[in-house]
């Protein structure tokens, strides 16, 4: 039930609305001293993004994220900066991915189509070196083997730079989430002009004119009185007393 959940929380993220601050093919050009960093000291850049991913508040840590089934299984409540040096040795590749799911939840961001060919690329490579080293296993040839050798030594390479890609591709959204590219724009507000006295009064815009103090607004829903005369006949009966008024002929 758990791993179902997981991958459908894998399927939602493709579907997430925003992307990384810069993908995988220009981390190099992103950040190259990091990426040279994560190149060769990949276990302490990944304890260290870890760390950071976390708010450096050790006690929301979980092995490997809460996303394989031994978090929160490993005492990580008693030691978790030993859990966490363990696990970036031990289990490298998933330190990785954790952080990277991570930072994929908190921040909505999706996983975008050359991000997937390139990670799967990587681990096809993997299996692909993994499969000839057992037939070259089992047939015992040298040219076989040597192959496999090659293929082996082609996986690791490039396991190892998509790693440092992935983790530079962290760092620079890190930085993005802590304001490190510097504090956002402000628009310099218009300028203000101050009213003068023989300014006149600009017409009012939709709102009526306040009356003079001390007479409430008419009731809505009711015409203004109108004067006295010319009063017309009711509509029914007879007219009353004095009518017409004086002045105007019957």
């Amino acid at each position: 039930m758990a791993n179902q959940d997981h991958l459908e929380k894998m399927k939602m993220r493709q579907n997430n609305r925003n992307l990384w601050h810069t993908d995988l093919l220009h981390t190099l050009q992103a950040d190259t001293p990091y990426f040279c960093f994560a190149l060769w000291c990949a276990p302490c850049a990944s304890y260290l993004l870890r760390k950071r991913a976390l708010y450096n508040d050790m006690s929301r840590y979980s092995c490997c994220g809460g996303y394989m089934p031994c978090s929160g299984r490993c005492g990580e409540s008693n030691c978790p900066e030993v859990c966490l040096a363990t696990e970036v040795v031990c289990c490298f590749g998933n330190s990785v991915a954790s952080t990277r799911f991570m930072l994929q939840d908190e921040f909505n961001i999706q996983t975008t189509q050359c991000d997937n060919c390139i990670i799967g690329f990587m681990f096809c490579l993997q299996q692909l070196a993994c499969i000839c080293s057992i037939i070259a296993l089992i047939a015992g040839s040298d040219a076989i083997s040597e192959a496999s050798q090659i293929l082996s030594c082609a996986a690791d390479y490039v396991y190892c730079t998509v790693c440092a890609c992935m983790q530079t591709q962290h760092k620079v959204e890190m930085d993005k989430r802590d304001g490190m590219f510097g504090p956002p724009v402000m628009a310099v507000p218009p300028v203000q002009q101050m009213s003068r006295i023989d300014q006149p009064f600009p017409p009012s815009v939709g709102y009526p004119s306040q009356p003079p103090y001390g007479q409430p607004y008419p009731a809505a829903g009711y015409p203004p009185p109108q004067p006295p005369y010319p009063q017309p006949y009711p509509a029914a009966g007879y007219p009353p007393p004095g009518y017409p008024p004086s002045g105007y002929a019957k």
